[in-house]
């Protein structure tokens, strides 16, 4: 009967409310005392917070996760990003190819959607690479984690620092559980420590590429001539976001939050704030200190994103390659948008522009509505709304303190962008 139902629900609605049903679960597991470091019941309200800041691996806290939730809720909620970075249907996917149970036609079109994939043809295969490469990537960055905080925490606990961090990161999730120092520090404590920095980041890399542009390079290895318009504009994109997010924040915090940090070092810190800010949620400056300009850069690469079918939120980095063309275009006069030699159709052109302005809409009255509500400066809320809204986590400190309705406004807008914005308008 169940299974009758599902197979009649468009594939949309089966993401939908297969991500609905683990933030459910999750929200109602977290709600229990032997989920709390206290032994005490958490708000719901704060529970289902918490569980679609996981789900949608966003990063967004009301808490700080080390100090307020027990073991088993921290195993609760890394499991939710880890469903939530690969997605429900590719796991129950994997674990039928396992039993060598036969995938239909409906369970196929819902992996196509779910990975971002334009043919349906060699669907399970691209499964099966999904599952392994997070693995293998997950199992190295945990290693060299491990190694990293075993002299500091010892043994067992540098080793569960390595996998959670390395889960977190590789699903561009940005929970922490660096609390033990300081609540609400994230890595501000490894802000100098080149390994930490790099691997975290090199995780949220290849996480945030999106799995077609894996396979893409698997198949093609370094052989860029030959990659799909799809993967080239995606890295070309990725770089050029990395290189100048690095530039502006080098400039802009230089003599601010960066000062007293050797030149080195002030790249470093810069170049994690480049990559973890569109999308991932850790920081290793201390964001209630930035600078305006830093502040604004902040928001628009929170508010571009990763790529397509990855574990990454916001427009994403195809989008804004797409406007930047479409634009360039218009400005000569030209309606011949060719990128690599290759003709742009107009559908995806009014798709990227859709998505812009949707995306766009909502954050101007999500802004507007908690602004009105919390009495905050614009800047901080939109901070705060383009960072739910694209999944990213990264806050000013304003959440846990927050009204019920600003926290369900937030709460809708990282569902909706894990969902994705035109998903959700059609589910």
């Amino acid at each position: 009967m169940i299974k009758k139902w599902v197979n009649n629900l468009s594939d949309t609605r089966v993401i939908a409310l297969s991500f609905l049903i683990v933030i459910l679960v999750g929200s109602t597991l977290l709600c229990f005392p032997f989920s709390s470091a206290n032994k005490e019941w958490t708000p719901f309200i704060n529970a289902l917070f918490t569980a679609t800041s996981a789900t949608c691996v966003t990063g967004l806290v009301v808490y700080d996760t080390f100090t307020h939730w027990s073991l088993f809720g921290q195993v609760v909620i890394i499991l939710m990003i880890q469903i939530g970075g690969i997605g429900l249907m590719t796991i129950i996917s994997m674990f039928a190819i396992f039993a060598k149970k036969k995938i239909g036609l409906h369970e196929r079109m819902i992996l196509m959607q779910s990975s971002g994939n334009m043919n349906i043809s060699g669907i399970v295969k691209l499964v099966k690479r999904i599952v392994i490469g997070t693995c293998i990537f997950e199992g190295i960055g945990a290693i060299i984690l491990s190694f990293s905080f075993i002299p500091r925490m010892g043994f067992w606990e540098g080793l569960y620092n390595g996998i959670f961090h390395s889960i977190s990161a590789f699903c561009n999730a940005g929970f922490d559980i660096m609390g033990k120092y300081q609540p609400f520090s994230s890595f501000t404590g490894y802000e100098t420590s080149a390994v930490v920095s790099i691997t975290i980041a090199m995780l949220i890399i290849i996480g945030g590429i999106g799995f077609l542009v894996w396979d893409d390079m698997l198949k093609n290895k370094l052989n860029f001539k030959e990659y799909s318009l799809h993967s080239k504009i995606v890295l070309i994109t990725t770089v050029a976001l990395i290189t100048l997010g690095t530039l502006g924040y080098y400039v802009f915090e230089a003599e601010g939050n960066l000062i007293g940090l050797t030149k080195p070092q002030k790249i470093l810190s810069s170049l994690f704030m480049s990559v973890t800010t569109r999308t991932a949620g850790f920081n290793t400056m201390d964001l209630t200190t930035i600078s305006e300009s830093g502040t604004l850069l902040s928001i628009i690469l929170m508010f571009i994103g990763g790529s397509p079918g990855s574990t990454a939120g916001g427009i994403k980095t195809t989008t804004l390659a797409v406007v930047i063309i479409s634009a360039i275009s218009m400005a000569k006069g030209s309606d011949d948008n060719r990128v690599f030699k290759k003709r742009l159709e107009d559908g995806i052109l009014k798709q990227a522009a859709v998505i812009t302005y949707v995306y766009l809409g909502g954050v101007l009255l999500a802004t507007m509505i908690i602004s009105w509500i919390e009495k905050l400066s614009m800047s901080t809320v939109m901070f705060e709304v383009v960072s739910a809204a694209a999944t990213v986590g990264l806050s000013k400190g304003i959440t846990p303190d927050l009204e019920v309705v600003s926290k369900l406004i937030l709460i809708t807008l990282m569902y909706a962008g894990r969902i994705g914005a035109i998903s959700l308008l059609v589910v």
